[in-house]
Order: structure tokens, then C-alpha cells, then sequence
């Protein structure tokens, strides 16, 4: 004999296949909200320390702090005299950061030893006590303030975001397949990757060669590949799992009657 409550395991079991056939039709338009606040808290963080919101703003710098070092120096900042602050070793004709840096209270030697294994040293050399500083620094009036995420992690995000939007296009999302690996590979991880780790490997503890930072805009390209090549490489293979959910849920609920 069959338990008052016998039917509620049926009854999950149906409700859990129809949020699975609602998510399976709806997920790009899912990926494209959720990746797109994501994309766009960071450049919100700015704003809002522009127009005296700090608190709301100084969340935001923190929400993305484990995600990203927010290095004042690699990053894009807004309402300021300069659109990006590059270290003097880029070679790029804005002013550099260090110009700043030696007249900021931030950057003070003794306010700099409070971070953990700081030293003072020479400002262009920076140590890990300015490179704390750094990533601690959200910018000022004069300077104006820096995005919530690094130059090219937004370039990252943006990319990917352009992505889905291009990908939502129905002729598109007929036609496009998955990109091939060595495209991929070429665009993609090739420029990230080489100048990611060719500088990493100049600060220590490798020191292989002297220390070199990237021009800000080789920065934003390169992550906007690497978004753009994530997009490419993935969304189609998304697409084919979620059209083979799709069928399988809607063939199940037809042999059973029931309706979608």
C-alpha cells in the first residue's frame, strides 16, 4: 500500500525536469545577464567613488579582490587625467605611475611598511610593500578612480560578454562551430599567456631578467582575445549539451503525456 507521501518524490522528480527544460531553453539568455553584471560591477565601482558613494564602491573593490591583484598600475581608471597610470618601464608616453605614487600618502615609506613583508627600497624598484600598495589604492580626485578589476581581466570579461552577445545572434548560433584548437591556441592562450609569464619571471623570486610591464592597451587586447576565444571555443559545445538536454526531457515528458 502505497504511503499518503509517496507521490512527492515523483512530484521533485518533475519539477526538477522542468527547471532543467526552462534552463536548457533559456541558458544563453542566463549567460548573458550573469556575465554581463559581472563585466559591468567593476566599471560601477569607479562611478560610484566619483559621485561619493565610497562604501557601495569600496564593496565592490573587494567583492573582486580574490579574483583579480587590482594593481593601480595595470589598471584602467576613470575621471582622472590619465586613462591608465603604466609603471616607467613601459615605455608608454604617459606619465608613469611612480610620478604619482612618490607624492601620494599612500605610498608614504612608513605607511608602506605596514604591509606584510614590506620594504621600503626605491619606489621603482617596487617591492612587495608598494606592489601591496598598490593593489590597496583606488585612486583620488586628481587621478581619478581605477576599475575593479586589472586592464586586461576586463578586456576578459568584456570579451567573453561580446562573446554570447554575438553568439545570441540566431543565424550565428545556427552556423558557428566550436573554434579549432590551433586558433585557439594561436589568439587565445599564445599573447595571455607569453606575456603573462615573461613578466611574472621577471620579478622575483625568478629575476631571469630585468622587470618589464606590458603598454596598457596590449593589456586590454590581449584579454579581449582570450574572452573572444573562450566564447568561441565553448558556447557551441554548450549549445549541442543543452539541445541534447532539451530533447531528452520533452521526449520523456511526451511518452509519459505530459504536457510541456
Amino acid at each position: 500500500m502505497q504511503s499518503p507521501t509517496s507521490p512527492a518524490p515523483k512530484s521533485f522528480g518533475l519539477r526538477l525536469n522542468r527547471g532543467l527544460l526552462w534552463f536548457s531553453r533559456n541558458w544563453l539568455r542566463i549567460a548573458m545577464i550573469v556575465i554581463g553584471v559581472y563585466a559591468a560591477l567593476p566599471i560601477v565601482a569607479p562611478i560610484l567613488m566619483r559621485v561619493g558613494a565610497t562604501g557601495p564602491g569600496q564593496v565592490l573593490y573587494t567583492l573582486y579582490s580574490p579574483f583579480c591583484h587590482q594593481f593601480a598600475f595595470r589598471s584602467v581608471f576613470l575621471f582622472g587625467e590619465q586613462p591608465f597610470y603604466p609603471r616607467y618601464n613601459t615605455g608608454s608616453p604617459l606619465t608613469p605611475f611612480e610620478t604619482y605614487a612618490r607624492q601620494l600618502p599612500e605610498f608614504d615609506p612608513n605607511r608602506v611598511l605596514a604591509f606584510p613583508f614590506g620594504r621600503v627600497g626605491d619606489i621603482y624598484a617596487f617591492t612587495p610593500g608598494y606592489q601591496g600598495a598598490a593593489r590597496e589604492f583606488v585612486g583620488n580626485p586628481q587621478m581619478g578612480y581605477k576599475v575593479g578589476v586589472c586592464a586586461r581581466d576586463m578586456g576578459i570579461y568584456w570579451g567573453l560578454f561580446t562573446g554570447i552577445v554575438i553568439y545570441s545572434i540566431p543565424t550565428v548560433r545556427r552556423r558557428l562551430r566550436p573554434v579549432p584548437i590551433w586558433i585557439y591556441v594561436l589568439l587565445g592562450l599564445a599573447p595571455i599567456g607569453l606575456d603573462g609569464v615573461s613578466q611574472l619571471l621577471g620579478y622575483p623570486p625568478f629575476n631571469l631578467w630585468p622587470p618589464r610591464e606590458t603598454l596598457p592597451a596590449f593589456r586590454v587586447v590581449t584579454g579581449l582575445l582570450f574572452g573572444l576565444m573562450n566564447a568561441w571555443l565553448g558556447l557551441p559545445y554548450l549549445e549541442i549539451s543543452m539541445q541534447e538536454t532539451r530533447r531528452q526531457i520533452e521526449t520523456k515528458f511526451a511518452q509519459r503525456g505530459i504536457p510541456l
